[in-house]
């Protein structure tokens, strides 16, 4: 592959270049007309051109971009035979590839399993269990606390609207596609004809005998490049069998989260029962259970539907990424998770606050979670080597597409976008942003349904909703996160944009919302009532709440509607560009990730960090190093029968890291080797892993797995899980 066109490291390593020829120089100069140069002159300026020489020799030695920064998430319908062939020496067929999809599983809507008995036993993650089983709870129960094991079948607890779904038919239709959008004469029409076919495909696979009760999905990849077809069996008998206790299935907590070395048995059993009410037989398709898991170099593969990649952005929609979209997610995010955890602690050793500092946490858990995961795609976009290699990869692609203007033409696009990054990131309503802000929102919304004679049904319910809310106005937190709200806004509105202005006048934020709430009529009940009374006047009321709603809601739309009309012409682009990376590599690179169910390979291996080695494979010694090291205290936490351990299950694997491909929704993946047996249950990736939104980086990246060892001894020695045992041994 030829980079010859990048200028991106040049843009380095010229200026590094002039600085040690001119030490050089003026070494050399020294040395021949000051003969009188002192070793000590002597040896500054030539460790000084060495070293400018170690620098040059860094900079070139840096990763070069690679066909597979765009990853290795590859689809069922497409299966990387060649690849797996070639890379470890595996000849594998299509009777593999269809083994291991109808062997995986998609967990609801929000994660991935895997069958792994022959009687429908399923294993998943305890976070992506863990909201479903409360409701499976009877009186004096607490999972959190006490774990749950079935002793028996008959002790198994249905759970009501779970539901798993496995692939049955992945099916490439992109030739169908393109014959019936051949007649295009524009962009516009070519994409109402394509959303024609792929109805008129959809429907036409519906009939089909073998397809009948299944659920289909149409895929499009590439943005249009490619087509797909699934079609998907549905189980809705799903009961629990067995789920670890919250400390061990989150330990280590926040801290831990993202990290490795791990320690964590964030594993949970169900199992599919049939129509008559018996397990499900899956003996056709089951992955059997590997205790002694994987060894360091072996190679496996990870089964389970990535939610989300956005690999093949331009490097203008990167700019905005980079300079808006992440960093004020993160901002927003950081914000809220160091104001709820002061909340916290002033609660936690409250015994009467128990429960509610317990939900607290749990908020808080799910914050920090989204936090490190968009701080992570934030700062990788800040890397130079990574940003580097998206603008090297894209200007090799562009070398091979002579006389087409796309990417410059998105780049126009986002000239108008980049100034309502800021109102697209922080004028959307959450309640996190305050009751006294979403309130602006649904004040608005009643009254364009007023305008409009709107259905009465929905004014009705926006009036309660409404009503509930400005009870809570005056309440010291919401005013905290409103406060909060209009700072960010401060700080990060776009030069020139006088928004906030409008709103503040010349007021400070804090004299503002003292302002607002002393003088707007919705802290009283009674005036609230009288507003909704006189709907001919809403229009013109000039309340303070109702001008600020007036202002923002105003502005978001104005942001929102910039970035739909353009969005068709986007997506157009989108679609040239990927077609003309398509045209290079043709599908030989796995597209975007999409919720669908996708097999990634990779190896067992530790990597470097923090000046040391990262084991592959952890024991759980260290789970209770961490233990004794944090005295105890949660998120390191241990259940007393978990607190004198044999030496059996100390000895025993418990996480291991290898180098697949994944992103969020791969959580419950099974970790499969190549007789396709499960060694492992995906549970999270390194924090170096997490620009992997936008590219894939093999050498740091690394998944994170409950080794199928750690998972067996658990099981045998601390919850006697004898059934069990025996099922998957």
């Amino acid at each position: 592959m030829n980079y010859n066109n990048y200028d991106y490291k040049k843009a380095r390593v010229v200026p590094l270049l002039n600085i040690i020829s001119k030490k050089i120089l003026i070494f050399a100069t020294f040395i021949n007309i000051h003969k009188k140069l002192t070793h000590k002159m002597a040896k500054h300026y030539l460790l000084s051109a060495l070293l400018g020489l170690v620098l040059v020799v860094q900079v070139q030695a840096q990763k070069k971009a690679s066909p597979y920064d765009f990853g290795k998430m590859w689809t069922f319908e497409n299966p990387p035979k060649e690849w797996v062939k070639t890379t470890y020496g595996m000849d594998v067929q299509d009777e593999w590839f269809d083994y291991v999809r109808k062997s995986s599983l998609r967990f609801a809507t929000w994660c991935s399993a895997s069958f792994i008995s022959e009687n429908g036993l399923i294993m998943t993650n305890h976070h992506c269990s863990r909201d479903v089983v409360t409701a499976l709870q009877k009186d004096g129960e607490n999972f959190d606390k006490q774990g749950f094991y079935a002793t028996t079948l008959e002790e198994e607890r249905k759970a009501e609207g779970l539901f798993v779904e496995q692939m049955i038919y992945a099916v490439d239709i992109t030739s169908l596609v393109k014959e019936k959008t051949k007649a295009a004469k524009s962009d516009t029409e070519e994409m109402e004809m394509r959303k024609k076919a792929l109805e008129e495909i959809e429907k036409m696979y519906k009939e089909k005998e073998d397809w009948k009760g299944l659920r289909t999905q149409v895929q499009t990849f590439y943005s249009g490049g490619k087509f797909s077809i699934y079609g998907y069996k549905r189980y809705s008998d799903i009961r629990l069998v067995w789920i670890p206790e919250l400390d061990l299935g989150f330990f280590g907590g926040d801290p831990d989260n993202f990290t490795y070395p791990r320690y964590n048995l964030d594993a949970t059993f169900w199992r599919a029962y049939d129509e008559t009410g018996k397990p499900l037989n899956t003996s056709a398709n089951y992955l059997k259970f590997n205790k002694n898991g994987a060894a360091e170099g072996e190679p496996v593969f990870v089964v389970g539907n990535p939610g989300r990649t956005e690999r093949y952005r331009t490097m203008s929609q990167f700019t905005y990424d980079r300079d808006h979209r992440y960093p004020l997610q993160y901002k927003f995010l950081k914000n809220r998770n160091d104001y709820l955890m002061k909340k916290y602690h002033a609660m936690k050793n409250d015994p009467a606050k128990e429960r509610e500092s317990q939900e607290l946490l749990n908020d808080i858990a799910g914050i920090a979670n989204s936090m490190k995961a968009f701080g992570g795609i934030a700062k990788g976009l800040k890397d130079p080597e990574l940003f580097g290699r998206k603008a090297e990869m894209e200007n090799y692609i562009k070398s091979k597409s002579p006389g087409l203007t796309y990417w410059d033409d998105m780049a126009k696009h986002y000239e108008v976008l980049n100034p309502q990054g800021w109102a697209m990131a922080y004028l959307t309503p959450n309640p996190l942003r305050s009751n006294i802000y979403t309130v602006m929102h649904d004040l608005e919304n009643y009254r364009d349904l007023v305008k409009n004679n709107g259905d009465q049904a929905k004014k009705d319910k926006l009036k309660v909703t409404i009503m509930d809310k400005v009870k809570t106005f005056n309440d010291q937190e919401q005013k905290d996160l409103f406060t909060m709200f209009l700072n960010e806004v401060k700080e990060d509105i776009y030069p020139g944009d006088m928004t906030l202005q409008k709103v503040l006048g010349k007021r400070t934020v804090n004299e503002y919302v003292n302002y607002l709430l002393k003088e707007t009529k919705f802290t009283e009940d009674k005036k609230v009532e009288k507003f909704f009374e006189k709907e001919d006047k809403m229009a013109k009321d000039d309340d303070p709440l109702l001008e600020a709603a007036a202002v923002f809601v105003g502005k978001l739309k104005e942001a929102s509607q910039l970035f739909q009309s353009s969005q068709p012409a986007r997506q157009a682009l989108e679609g040239k560009i990927a077609n003309q990376v398509f045209k290079v590599y043709g599908d030989k690179l796995p597209p975007d990730a999409t919720f669908t169910l996708r097999i990634s390979d990779g190896t067992i291996k530790g990597y470097d960090y923090n000046g040391t080695k990262a084991p592959a494979i952890t024991t759980y010694f260290g789970m209770y190093d961490r233990f004794y090291s944090n005295k105890g205290e949660f998120p390191f936490s241990l259940p007393a029968r978990w607190q004198n351990p044999p030496m059996e299950l100390l000895k025993s694997p418990f996480n291991t890291v290898s180098t697949n491909d994944i992103i969020g929704g791969n959580s419950g993946s099974p970790l499969i080797n190549k007789n396709r047996e499960a060694v492992g249950l995906i549970f999270d990736g390194n924090i170096e892993s997490l620009p992997g939104n936008f590219i894939f980086d093999e050498e740091v990246n690394r998944t994170v797995s409950v080794h199928a060892g750690g998972i067996f001894a658990a099981l045998k020695y601390i919850y006697k899980a004898d059934r069990i045992v025996a099922e998957i041994d």
